[in-house]
């Protein structure tokens, strides 16, 4: 199976792509030449994590018949400060609010998520730590 993107040059520092229907531009600040049209491409690889393992807790949370009123995951990444600037490591935080929050059954699901099912996670620890969080507010 193969995944393809592609992204056409808007002029200066802007491109822009379409990814399963939906238009995205991605350009740089005018410091460096772009006229800020869009996010710089380095926060996309902190949202494909994000995504990907907050996709398969709700999924498996559901299962489980787990019921938050609210899930919002933050994935801090810490550059390099030499060029290439690369991540060196992240960190997932996992923050549930609502009542009666089982924490054991969310422990599971995040461990699960990020042992067995998120393809980025998997991808993404082959090259740096990551560290996971889990807060029940």
């Amino acid at each position: 199976m193969k995944s393809e993107v592609s992204i056409k040059w808007q002029g200066n520092m802007s491109f822009e792509t379409e990814i399963s229907g939906h238009k995205l531009t991605i350009d740089a600040g005018p410091e460096v030449g772009g006229e800020n049209k869009g996010p710089r491409p380095k926060p996309f690889v902190l949202l494909a994590l994000a995504g990907c393992t907050g996709m398969d807790v709700v999924s498996m949370l559901k299962k489980m018949r787990v019921e938050f009123d609210n899930l919002e995951i933050k994935v801090e990444g810490d550059l390099t400060e030499e060029h290439p600037k690369t991540f060196e490591g992240m960190k997932i935080i996992y923050e549930f609010t609502g009542s009666n929050l089982p924490l054991d059954k969310i422990e599971k699901a995040v461990h699960l998520s990020e042992t067995k099912y998120c393809g980025v996670s998997a991808l993404y620890k082959k090259a740096i730590p990551i560290s996971t969080e889990i807060r029940l507010l």
